[in-house]
């Protein structure tokens, strides 16, 4: 009888058991989904913040390269403003520089007009400008040009015939060869048995060397890429590189130094001769020089004492004896115009032409 109660009872509870039970069983599985969306949205949460922190940080890092972009273009302003500013104030020394070269040239100008009176050839070509005076007026038989070089390569050295070792050219037919408006003898040379003429010391023409002589009692008379005279003492061949010479011829001595007179060489010393001399003044323009000597009646020629002082009047800086004597040429325009000493002009190894 007992049994069957229980039984009775185990049926009628078997629903609430079972319900029971089915709620038992599912709990874990809530739990662990409930757990997980937790998990998710703690993961969620943190990957959230993450991106926000990493959304911070690019945001920053933008206004870190807005204010480096923003100071490159400060910069940027400021050295543009800098470089104009610059550019300005090059331009202006630039123009005050032309005027006060034209101004430098004017007064000189002037100053050789009263003393020479006015010029009587005056050429103006693409490459040069050439004034011509007569010396007459300074007490002596002979010709003086100015020239103020637009084009470094209007002036060149030539030598006869192109070649180191010939019968010598004259300076008339040298000028006329080249196309030159003016042309002056230029380096001393030495004559063989045969007559063949050779050139003292050193000779470059167009930048090549033609002749590289060391000798010390001799001074080298050249003129680099900017067409600027330059007189020195040359002891190796990388020297005449070094210094962008192009053209260049030696003879002796030295006149004037920085606007000082040099001491002249006994031999040389109060002898009255024809001259060729070179020089420049001190806003840059070249001097080239012919006085005639050895013709009574005419011209006893200058001594080279005097040829100093007479171009310390001139206002010349620098200054240069070339081959003289019988050598001394001045041709201008197409003509010969001074009165060569052997009473026609002698073939010389070298000239110095000016092109228009």
């Amino acid at each position: 009888m007992l049994g069957k109660v229980n039984r009775f009872f185990l049926f009628l509870l078997a629903p609430a058991l079972g319900f029971l039970l089915a709620l038992t069983l599912t709990n874990p599985a809530d739990k662990l989904q409930a757990e997980g969306l937790k998990l998710a949205s703690e993961q969620s949460k943190q990957l959230a913040d993450e991106l926000g922190q990493q959304l911070d940080d690019t945001k920053k890092t933008l206004r870190d390269v807005e204010a480096v972009v923003a100071d490159i273009r400060d910069r940027a302003k400021k050295e543009q403003k800098e470089y104009e500013e610059q550019n300005k104030h090059i331009n202006n020394l630039l123009v005050t520089s032309r005027s006060q070269t034209q101004k430098s040239a004017d007064v000189l100008d002037a100053i050789l007009s009263n003393m020479l009176g006015d010029p009587i050839g005056q050429s103006f070509g693409n490459k040069s400008i050439v004034k011509v005076y007569s010396l007459q007026e300074a007490g002596y038989r002979g010709y003086m040009a100015k020239v103020r070089l637009k084009d470094p390569s209007a002036l060149k050295m030539v030598l006869a015939n192109n070649s180191v070792k010939s019968k010598g050219e004259t300076t008339s037919h040298a000028g006329k060869r080249t196309g030159a408006v003016l042309a002056i003898n230029a380096g001393g040379f030495m004559s063989d048995s045969k007559g063949n003429l050779t050139p003292l010391g050193i000779t470059v023409v167009d930048g090549k060397i033609r002749t590289f002589s060391n000798n010390s009692n001799l001074s080298f008379v050249g003129f680099n890429n900017k067409g600027h005279l330059v007189g020195t003492q040359i002891t190796t061949q990388a020297q005449i590189t070094q210094q962008g010479i192009l053209q260049g011829a030696s003879f002796l001595p030295r006149l004037l130094q920085d606007g000082k007179r040099l001491p002249i060489p006994r031999d040389w010393a109060n002898t009255r001769q024809p001259r060729t001399l070179i020089g420049h003044f001190d806003n840059g323009d070249l001097l080239l020089i012919v006085i005639d000597g050895r013709r009574e009646g005419w011209s006893k020629g200058v001594t080279l004492e005097e040829a100093q002082r007479k171009l310390q009047e001139f206002h010349v800086v620098d200054a240069y004896n070339l081959d003289g004597g019988g050598s001394s040429a001045f041709y201008y325009n197409g003509k010969l115009l001074n009165k060569p000493s052997d009473g026609k002009e002698r073939p010389v190894v070298s000239n110095l032409v000016i092109l228009p």
